[in-house]
């Protein structure tokens, strides 16, 4: 830790920049009279977005090892410190959230009639959380924002969502605790643990993870925490029971925010932790056998109630659940291909479902109902909105040429080895997914035109124009020119599968795998 304390290299006051920008953004919020919070928040957000964009140029392409990585003591006399930095994994989701926080800002510019000071300053309070939770390389750090970026979206919700947005908030408030506060126990365990074996006690990410063999036979139940909580961020099935309530009822902007970046979180947790951490219990055969068992499910289970929802909003939210199964597929298949088809689909369904809610919003403010069966061959009076929803859901269908495509086909390609009757199982999804969107799309904007009240819908403004028009270029540029993203996640893939295989090795040497799995 003391190499780091004097390791501030180019670049590296980005991160901090990137944490203190939104707190002083919410508090000019906060300060201005309230017609003015919505400006203040929007210039706020961009300028993260702008200090964030060299991060692309300034990454080094090639190099497995964290970048940007400094330190600073916070309470070093409990081995607590500020420790951040960015790999090809956490690269993205940085860079994603930066790139959707302004649209979410512009995105509520005329959906957000009242509170507007504090409902500004909750979104920029949440980006600093979220970013937090994706440059922390102190567990303790990890675990302070990963519980600040919790408040804001439960506020979020219940002042600012649908009917019935008190049940909604809290659900999904007790939900996300209860998680954290198992993972909570897991990080003071091992905090324990490894500094009564080593005589440091330290929550440094890199120096629990080298000892990490400290952890012995208790390492099945801090996985299992660790696990429940990503699980339930994801979410992975039976734990998704929030997050069609949390959708429904969210603003539009907090459904973008949820489905974009925020279920991120568990599948980065699992990539980032449990898979490093305990190895020998997340690739032990039983592990395997419930974890690749329950994303299965939850693609086949998602689409296929998707598919019978009457709510437009609802069905992308349970499309959610199905999309993130491929994820958690391509981890667990740990090889090359899979995981990289893994953080690119995390990527991609933060563009094209974050693209669907826009929409879905759009639709709402327009007619005040989400339900499908409302509309009907608006293409003839929204043709540009008929246009961009086409694009969109053929994007998240994954239609060769979008963003969809070139993450499902890597996720598939690179788990077929492993586990090659789970991964024909999970083909079905992209028939399903098919399915429901495409019939959605026909009952909305094709069909024929026999609803009177739908005769004066104005098509997109120049507002929600700007909106969605970064999206399409993101599923365009990805979907036919994958090469830059590809190549600066692949040392980092690499890397990680190398760290979880000699993990692996090293700890079933040390201890015995079956020791570890009750």
């Amino acid at each position: 830790m003391t190499e780091l304390l004097t390791n501030v290299g180019y670049g590296s006051w980005v991160l901090d920049a990137l944490l203190v920008v939104p707190l002083v953004g919410a508090l000019a919020v906060l300060s201005r009279p309230a017609h003015q919070a919505k400006q203040v928040a929007l210039i706020a957000a961009v300028v993260e977005f702008l200090i964030s964009v060299p991060l692309w140029w300034a990454f080094e392409i090639g190099t497995a090892t964290m970048q940007f990585q400094h330190a600073y003591p916070w309470i070093p006399g409990w081995g607590i410190y500020y420790v951040v930095g960015v790999d090809g994994i956490s690269l993205f989701m940085v860079l994603l959230t930066t790139f959707t926080m302004p649209l979410a800002v512009l995105g509520s510019w005329n959906y957000i009639k009242d509170k507007l000071r504090p409902y500004y300053a909750l979104l920029l309070l949440l980006t600093t959380g979220m970013l937090g939770v994706f440059v922390a390389l102190d567990l303790f750090m990890f675990y302070v924002f990963w519980e600040i970026m919790l408040i804001p979206m439960y506020f979020i919700i219940g002042v600012w969502g649908g009917p019935r947005r008190l049940y909604a908030a809290i659900k999904f408030f007790i939900y996300t605790f209860v998680g954290s506060l198992l993972m909570l126990v897991a990080i003071l365990a091992m905090y324990y643990m490894v500094g009564q074996t080593t005589g440091v006690y330290s929550f440094a990410y890199q120096h629990i993870l080298e000892n990490i063999g400290a952890v012995g036979p208790w390492g099945f139940w801090l996985f299992g925490a660790f696990a429940l909580a990503f699980a339930i961020k994801v979410p992975m099935f039976p734990f998704h029971t929030w997050l069609p309530d949390a959708h429904v009822e969210a603003p539009t902007a907090g459904s973008v925010i949820l489905a974009g970046i925020l279920l991120k979180m568990g599948t980065y947790g699992f990539l980032r932790f449990a898979l490093p951490f305990f190895p020998t219990i997340a690739l032990h055969p039983t592990v395997v056998t419930i974890v690749v068992g329950l994303a299965i499910v939850g693609i086949v289970y998602g689409a296929l109630v998707a598919m019978v929802q009457p709510d437009f909003k609802k069905l992308v939210a349970y499309s959610s659940v199905s999309h993130l199964g491929f994820v958690m597929l391509g981890i667990w298949a740990l090889t090359i291909q899979s995981v990289e088809g893994a953080i690119i689909i995390m990527i991609n369904h933060g563009i094209s479902t974050g693209a669907l809610f826009f929409l879905a919003g759009m639709l709402s403010e327009r007619r005040h109902t989400r339900e499908i069966a409302a509309f009907g061959g608006i293409a003839k009076v929204v043709p540009a909105f008929a246009c961009v929803l086409t694009i969109v859901s053929l994007s998240s269908i994954g239609l060769p040429g979008t963003n969809g495509f070139i993450g499902e086909f890597l996720v598939l390609v690179g788990s077929f080895g492993p586990y090659p009757w789970a991964t024909a199982i999970a083909a079905t999804g992209v028939i399903f997914a098919a399915a429901y969107l495409l019939w959605a799309l026909q009952r909305i904007i094709y069909n024929k035109f026999d609803k009177p009240e739908n005769e004066n819908l104005p098509d997109l403004s120049g507002r929600e124009l700007l909106v969605l028009a970064p999206l399409l270029a993101c599923i365009l540029w990805i979907g036919l020119y994958p090469k830059p993203f590809l190549d600066r996640i692949e040392a980092s893939a690499e890397e990680l599968i190398t760290t979880v295989q000699e993990q692996e090795v090293s700890l079933a040497a040390a201890h015995g795998s079956e020791e570890q799995v009750p």
